[in-house]
């Protein structure tokens, strides 16, 4: 195993590979399904299936699917890259704390993801990080907009496209026809 997937947590492996097998397994039921299957069944079956296509559609349709968080998320641990969304989720939990948790849960972030010398340093500009070290003065929920919507840019411009090249995607989309 390559040393980024161990940084991957086991829950989000073992998911990945539950999808494709899953994705699969459902394509074989719904080629060989009996006539007797209600037609709820079959639609709820068909919309499972479909999940993957509709990751193409766009990048927040990806991140709104947990199942296309969890491929992408291990994509970008192939990648070496899932400090990035790491972050960005980081920034989504935190804008959701309450207030009496915000400077703990904001200095943690800057030291985990943002400082220059952070363990799982995201790739910000100079003058972006500047902005987010002068907000965690009067921590707010909107103290990492900035950083995160630079995040969540390069992941869509850069990331995105290439996890929909991947094998591992398009293994997922060939399955499902």
């Amino acid at each position: 195993m390559c040393r980024g997937l161990e940084s991957l947590p086991v829950t989000c492996l073992e998911r990945a590979k539950e999808l494709r097998a899953l994705f699969g397994s459902l394509l074989q039921k719904s080629d060989h399904s009996s006539c007797g299957q209600s037609k709820k069944t079959e639609k709820l079956r068909l919309n499972e299936v479909s999940e993957p296509l509709k990751w193409r559609e766009s990048f927040e349709k990806l991140l709104s699917s947990q199942n296309g968080l969890c491929l992408f998320r291990a994509f970008l641990v192939s990648e070496f890259s899932e400090e990035n969304i790491a972050f960005y989720l980081a920034c989504e939990d935190y804008r959701a704390s309450k207030p009496s948790k915000l400077a703990a849960k904001a200095k943690k972030i800057y030291e985990e993801f943002i400082c220059s010398d952070a363990p799982r340093e995201v790739n910000l500009d100079h003058a972006t990080k500047a902005i987010t070290k002068e907000n965690m003065q009067r921590p707010s929920p909107s103290c990492f907009n900035l950083a995160q919507a630079k995040i969540y840019t390069l992941m869509e411009k850069d990331c995105y496209p290439r996890f929909l090249k991947s094998s591992m995607y398009l293994d997922m989309t060939r399955k499902t026809g």
